[in-house]
């Protein structure tokens, strides 16, 4: 028996559903899954024949993209983990894991509920193969999938009786194929910059890149991380006229490649600047710039608001003398849910109650500067 290391060569089998029917079933059962791999095995003996020569392995769960396009890979490295367990020659060499009492057999392999409405549903599956025979391998699947790589259909109509919804296409694609569909996606709908951090951190993790986003917002991929200007000081350096406008296009752009990074797993950061405090927390990002001082009047929190986004962001600041403010920290609350969290942070750190006093604008400064009101507010 061949005792060299197993390959894995990740594939995935797309699933789409025809508009409004996205299924509801996110996972199938331990018997399903050895169902569906049975006849999954038999599509690649026909597109790929070297295909039986590895072992195949199933996971009877259905992804959106983003859920399967995280650093690491954590889908597929959970399943090749699982199928490496099984003993070689074991099964006729096909493998599939399915739910025993309702879970998977590895939290990896659990679908997420906020992004199983999408009309592609993707199974991942695993060739594991020794070289040579992988190397080969990996080359016919790149060549044969993409061009010919639609489902038998047995396969397409067991699907289609087990998910309960009609099937527009099912079709197999290599972990490749999927990258590149995505960044078409992404480019279609101007986040080509995205992609291209997104596609750094997934495949050359080691590697920092860096990018601008549509509107000219400065972004950076290095250790795991994504890290952003802040946008007041973006705003800062701006030159556009209507600078209120700009600032709530930046946000919302923000917020855009915020939730997207949050959906791949990508951390997001404010980008360090000198003398000032970065934090990130869940759904928000915050910047401290120096703590209260006693000769000016207690902190107070006002909002930031601009049409169609709400708060954009909060800033904490005193007034002085001749009703000068004092900026002390600019926060942005990236998703609706997280503006709470933003002020109940912004309060316990300079000790002031959690009001919050609405502008129903943007507020900037004689300089064009995000800022505070000048004037008492009640």
């Amino acid at each position: 028996m061949d005792s060299s290391p197993l390959l894995a060569l990740p594939v995935v089998l797309a699933i789409e559903t025809g508009a409004g029917d996205a299924t509801r079933r996110t996972t199938l059962s331990r018997d399903e899954a050895a169902e569906l791999a049975g006849h999954i095995a038999a599509d690649l003996q026909t597109l790929v024949p070297a295909a039986t020569e590895a072992r195949l392995a199933v996971a009877g769960a259905l992804f959106d993209a983003v859920e399967l396009l995280r650093p690491g890979f954590p889908v597929w490295a959970t399943l090749d983990e699982l199928a490496r367990r099984v003993p070689r020659g074991h099964l006729e060499n096909v493998v599939a894991f399915g739910t025993h009492e309702g879970r998977m057999p590895a939290q990896p392999l659990e679908p997420e509920a906020a992004y199983a409405d999408g009309p592609m549903r993707l199974l991942p599956i695993t060739l594991l193969a020794p070289e040579p025979l992988a190397t080969t391998l990996a080359e016919q699947l790149e060549l044969d999938l993409v061009g010919r790589g639609e489902a038998g259909q047995r396969t397409a109509d067991w699907l289609n009786r087990t998910l309960g919804v009609p099937l527009e296409h099912v079709r197999y694609l290599s972990r490749n194929d999927l990258l590149a569909l995505t960044c078409v996606q992404y480019e279609h709908v101007n986040l080509a910059p995205l992609w291209s951090l997104l596609e750094t951190a997934l495949l050359t993790p080691y590697r920092e890149e860096a990018t601008l986003s549509a509107r000219g917002l400065p972004l950076r991929y290095a250790e795991g991380a994504v890290q952003v200007q802040s946008p007041a000081q973006w705003l800062a350096e701006s030159h556009d006229t209507d600078r209120a406008h700009a600032f709530a296009g930046i946000v919302f752009e923000l917020r855009q490649y915020a939730a997207l990074l949050e959906a791949h797993a990508l951390p997001l950061r404010l980008a360090p600047a000198e003398g000032v405090m970065a934090q990130a927390n869940d759904g928000y990002l915050l910047e401290t710039f120096g703590e209260a001082d006693a000769a000016y009047e207690p902190p107070l929190l006002v909002a930031h608001e601009a049409p169609g986004l709400g708060v954009v962001a909060v800033t904490a600041a005193q007034r002085g003398d001749g009703g000068r403010a004092r900026v002390l920290a600019h926060g942005y609350p990236l998703q609706p849910r997280a503006l709470g969290a933003l002020v109940s942070a912004l309060a316990e750190q300079f000790n002031i109650a959690t009001d919050l006093h609405a502008l129903g604008r943007i507020q900037l400064d004689a300089d064009g500067r995000l800022g505070a009101p000048d004037t008492p507010l009640h």
